[in-house]
């Protein structure tokens, strides 16, 4: 015969009105730091990126626990979606070679820079946005916005790009091969600098693999969680998510979890003179 676990009505009441072990409110006061982190950063990370953000506030909590905690709290990075390319490659303009061969390594600044178009919908039709990244800590250094898809938006985009980091000649800056790249006002842009030209081979999306990267982490991050009524809007939103959050804030994981802004002032004193 089975014997039977006697348990006293005091007994009883005093184990449903115990206090929380310990343990549960450590994980308790980690999970609230978990969730500001989480907000923080738009709700866009993951559990690697919110362990990252974490251990650089100084907070000690393992990847596994970060993981854990985020899981039951069901706290994860947006949903993603797919989108689609946007230049036109069919034209009669000369391409240039691939410089890269998807090699998007580089130990220096201003060396290597690649650009490329996406769009945004707008109730008032689409906004047209140009980028140009610098390969050595993936910031956007250069952007653009329109409503037309002309060759002044890759133009003003390289501009703004020349101004604000004034790199050397020799710079390669790397394309896919739409007409906007390969037309006349943006080649003599790119010859008047002194820039080397490369372009992906045609209809291969990995030759340019690092702005499509950043074009997916825009609209799975930012662009599909909004309803922009105007053009206005949608550049204003943009704006705050390059140059507020991506460039300053964003850990990405191939610069070991660091902000390209960051990784540049690291790495500020190891840079050769301009």
């Amino acid at each position: 015969m089975c014997a039977i676990l006697e348990i006293s009505r005091s007994g009883f009441y005093a184990w449903l009105n115990r206090e929380p072990s310990e343990r549960s409110n450590s994980d308790g006061r980690m999970l609230d730091l978990i969730r500001e982190v989480h907000k923080a950063n738009r709700e866009v990370y993951g559990a690697p990126r919110v362990h990252e953000a974490l251990k650089a506030g100084g907070v000690n909590c393992g990847r596994n626990r970060t993981a854990r905690l985020m899981r039951e709290d069901g706290l994860r990075s947006k949903t993603k979606r797919k989108f689609k390319a946007t230049t036109n490659s069919k034209h009669n303009h000369p391409v240039a070679p691939n410089l890269l061969g998807q090699d998007f390594k580089t130990q220096y600044p201003n060396a290597i820079w690649v650009s490329d178009i996406t769009y945004i919908w707008t109730d008032e039709g689409w906004l047209y946005l140009a980028t140009t990244m610098d390969l050595f800590s993936r910031g956007v250094v250069g952007w653009s916005m329109d409503s037309r898809m002309k060759s002044n938006l890759v133009v003003s985009a390289l501009d703004m790009a020349l101004k604000a980091r004034k790199p050397m000649e020799g710079l390669i800056h790397h394309s896919d091969r739409g007409v906007q790249y390969a037309a006349k006002p943006f080649q003599e842009q790119l010859s008047t600098n002194g820039i080397v030209c490369s372009m992906s081979r045609k209809g291969n999306c990995y030759d340019n693999a690092v702005q499509e990267s950043f074009y997916h982490s825009l609209k799975t991050e930012l662009v599909h969680h909004e309803h922009y009524r105007t053009r206005e809007e949608a550049r204003a939103s943009i704006f705050e998510y390059i140059e507020g959050f991506y460039n300053r804030v964003r850990l990405h994981s191939t610069l070991g979890y660091k902000s390209p802004l960051q990784f540049e002032l690291e790495h500020d004193g190891e840079l050769p003179a301009a």
